[in-house]
């Protein structure tokens, strides 16, 4: 079920409407009773991001490398 605040709403209780939308729910925002915008949570797609460790032993198997991506980034900028 779609919520309905107005835009009074949101500016003297903007905190009590943050934990609705946290809760996931949707929100209608009002203006003199027309609809003016949609508030939607926002959740981050987990599939969004490459699983690295997945991508890591595709890439190079069961081998060790002899450098730390730490030593391999200060390597490449110069730096001992």
């Amino acid at each position: 079920m779609v919520k309905k605040a107005t835009v009074r709403d949101l500016r003297y209780h903007f905190r009590d409407i943050e934990a609705r939308l946290r809760k996931g729910e949707e929100i209608e925002v009002h203006k003199r009773k027309k609809m003016i915008a949609r508030l939607m949570p926002v959740s981050p797609n987990p599939e969004a991001y490459p699983d690295f460790a997945v991508l890591r032993r595709r890439i190079f198997g069961g081998k060790r490398t002899r450098m730390t991506a730490t030593d391999v980034v200060s390597e490449a900028r110069g730096r001992d």
